[in-house]
């Protein structure tokens, strides 16, 4: 397969910055991705938060759910999922939803250049069940709700008013990832059959009016495909993922990811990761598990984020509570494990905006309870 480096879109506003990314070629491999030896070696032996990390990183707890945030006043939420990274002037935002129903909403830790701590608050409230999402190149969080006839709504990063998108389609939201080129949101849905998404605004930039198509493709795991208008994409009195022939359906969207020219989803029923080729109009499999050599590193595949090497960062829903790295060279390794938290799940990874450092939670914590998520940070020698 062929998988080109994260490239990091020009954002707009007062805080404008662009980040650059390089053009990574890889070699085109027939096949899904395999073990190997990863590019940051063995994991070695879990630290004092539990976790184990390969020579060369370290790892801060940044907030506990239902405890207030270091430095600030602010008591940081329960289950937190999704989650996003955005430039504030020398420093950075980091985003995180909130799974819980109801209640839900986002909330967000700012940091100055050095990485401390300098504010937490709530940027949408009264919502449900805040799964995944993503950021938009005009910088601003989407925030998706994981329930039957759920919405999208768009949050400012630095607090103020947020917007429900109807428009984006009423079904059970997962993640959400932002196509500059095209002009496209891209969306999963987390259904057993449910499908894959696009959202074509009117106006690039402004989400309140647009087309909602979906995914055409055969039944195979690689193929052409192409794309058609959901007819009522608010899903009543027929849901949106029943409304077109030949929608492809997927076992369970999950984490949504996009770098110049290609998409890649997961999907948790059968824990693949798929790639989509927007120029060339083809798809196929990044990752299964049923198709390695041996056990299967990545189980359990949930949110997914990537790099500017071109490395992909799948976080897992069970498994063995790792973050895998997925190479350009279709190498799948384990780059972290949380110990002690078997019933728990990683969510929300996303980088820094200078790359240094990884931002992800446990959602239930050691608990396993909503009430006992813990969100950390991971720095370290990551690959530019």
């Amino acid at each position: 397969m062929e998988r080109r480096s994260f490239l990091r879109g020009a954002v707009i506003g007062t805080s404008a910055a662009a980040f650059g990314g390089s053009l990574w070629h890889g070699a085109a491999f027939a096949a899904p991705a395999q073990p190997g030896a990863g590019p940051y070696g063995a994991l070695g032996a879990a630290n004092a938060n539990g976790i184990q990390l390969p020579a060369g990183f370290t790892s801060r707890i940044i907030a506990r759910s239902g405890q207030t945030v270091a430095g600030t006043s602010y008591t940081w939420h329960n289950a937190p999922d999704g989650g996003a990274c955005f430039v504030d002037g020398t420093g950075w935002i980091y985003v995180s939803n909130s799974e819980i129903n109801p209640g839900g909403g986002a909330s967000a830790v700012r940091f100055d250049a050095a990485g401390t701590i300098t504010g937490a608050y709530r940027i949408l409230s009264n919502t449900r069940q805040n799964c995944a999402g993503g950021a938009t190149p005009w910088n601003t969080w989407l925030s998706c709700e994981e329930v039957s006839l759920g919405y999208v709504y768009e949050s400012n990063p630095w607090g103020g008013t947020s917007y429900r998108r109807d428009a984006m389609g009423r079904f059970k939201h997962e993640a959400a990832a932002a196509d500059p080129v095209r002009k496209a949101i891209y969306l999963t849905e987390d259904e057993t059959d449910g499908c894959f998404y696009r959202f074509l605004p009117t106006t690039w930039g402004n989400l309140s009016s647009g087309t909602l198509q979906v995914f055409k493709a055969g039944t195979g795991t690689s193929g052409t495909f192409t794309w058609q208008n959901v007819p009522d994409p608010d899903g009543s009195p027929t849901t949106t993922r029943n409304q077109v022939s030949g929608a492809k359906r997927f076992s369970g969207g999950e984490g949504c990811y996009y770098a110049n020219d290609t998409v890649w989803f997961t999907t948790k029923g059968d824990n693949r990761v798929w790639q989509v080729n927007l120029a060339a109009g083809t798809y196929e499999l990044a990752y299964d598990d049923s198709l390695v050599s041996g056990g299967a590193p990545l189980t359990g595949v949930d949110n997914v984020t990537g790099t500017s090497s071109g490395d992909l960062f799948v976080a897992e829903d069970g498994g063995n509570m790792e973050i895998c790295v997925i190479t350009p060279d279709d190498i799948v390794a384990p780059f972290l494990r949380i110990t002690g938290q078997s019933s728990s799940e990683i969510t929300g990874p996303a980088f820094s905006p200078d790359g240094k450092r990884l931002y992800f939670s446990s959602q239930r914590g050691t608990s396993g309870s909503s009430s006992g998520g813990i969100t950390y940070e991971v720095t370290g020698p990551f690959r530019a």
